[in-house]
């Protein structure tokens, strides 16, 4: 009798447990929704009142700020020791990002380009990705080596600065006596741009953590949870910020948000971890093998038709959305 009642207190803590779990995951969940809404506001009207084109906002300040979890998941990573896990997110965060999230965003958008703003990015964007394949192709990456990499992210920021003036004087030759802004105004969009970006990360932060420790629950090995649970956690401000933009029409700002948080994923976050991992960054056989060529494909895949042809199609989104679910079976197969 006595067994009996623990048996079933062990199961009562067990399933309170669950519960808790559960209510983290639907607060993240609400959290990142709300979150993305303020962020693309407050990004929305920095472009307005700036008059810097909605691509170059989205290419810039809003994709640095949604690849903080990406970065702040790949460091942490490394200095626990979880390299195959860090490694896994950075490049499988592009990956999502094109397949699963700029997949989304064409089939139910499939718009123009400014090819002048978007040509150069996207090949920055693919040649980051070629650079890594490339480096990475031994079973690590030196520090000397990711120095490349920063090449590549420095072009990138100066090309958004010169695009950024460029949009700028345009703005103010177009229009002259644009709305003055007030200070009071102006403090409170940036607040609810900064509380956009927090409520995103802490979101995020709760999503990875109980679905990853799920996953572990379940026997998936680490590198797998890096490039599907923990690649897709952390683009989850990606993917929220498409949402808000797709359902506010801001496809521009959507596609430029995605091509720079790509940008910074391939050239800054794996030569940051390979610094803060002693010099010299393992990168397992399962990355050189299957994720680096799938990642690098789906670069081309996403920017040949617009470089060619200026615009994008849903049919291109479409044969992302199948190439990235082709990808995740053969991972967990």
């Amino acid at each position: 009798m006595r067994v009996s009642f623990i048996f079933r207190k062990a199961e009562d803590v067990r399933v309170m447990s669950i519960w808790i779990t559960v209510l983290l995951f639907l607060l993240g969940l609400a959290l990142i929704v709300k979150g993305g809404d303020w962020f693309l506001d407050g990004a929305v009207w920095i472009a307005e009142a700036t008059g810097v084109p909605r691509f170059i906002i989205g290419a810039t300040i809003v994709s640095l700020a949604t690849t903080l979890p990406e970065l702040t998941v790949s460091v942490t990573g490394v200095l626990q020791g979880e390299v195959d896990l860090a490694v896994g997110n950075a490049v499988g965060s592009v990956t999502a990002n094109l397949g699963l999230i700029l997949g989304l965003s064409v089939v139910c958008i499939p718009s123009v380009v400014n090819r002048k703003q978007f040509d150069l990015k996207a090949i920055l964007m693919v040649s980051g990705a070629l650079l890594l394949f490339v480096l990475c192709r031994g079973g690590a990456l030196p520090v000397r080596h990711s120095l490349l990499l920063f090449v590549v992210f420095a072009v990138y920021l100066g090309n958004n600065v010169m695009d950024a003036r460029s949009g700028m004087a345009e703005s103010r030759e177009a229009n002259p006596k644009r709305r003055t802004v007030s200070h009071r105004q102006m403090f409170m969009k940036l607040c609810l741009f900064a509380a956009g970006i927090a409520a995103i990360v802490v979101g995020s932060r709760l999503l990875i953590d109980y679905g990853s420790e799920l996953a572990l629950l379940l026997g998936v090995p680490s590198s797998i949870i890096g490039v599907t649970m923990v690649a897709i956690g952390t683009s989850l401000p990606e993917l929220v910020t498409t949402l808000a933009a797709i359902a506010k029409k801001e496809a521009s700002m959507s596609v430029g948000n995605i091509i720079g948080a790509n940008v910074i994923d391939l050239t800054m976050i794996l030569p940051v971890c390979s610094a803060v991992s002693g010099g010299q960054l393992v990168i397992g056989s399962q990355t050189t093998a299957l994720d680096l060529p799938v990642c690098l494909g789906l670069c081309c895949l996403a920017v040949l038709p617009p470089l060619l042809r200026g615009k994008f199609y849903r049919w291109q989104g479409a044969l992302m959305l199948a190439a990235y679910a082709a990808y995740v079976v053969a991972l967990v197969r």
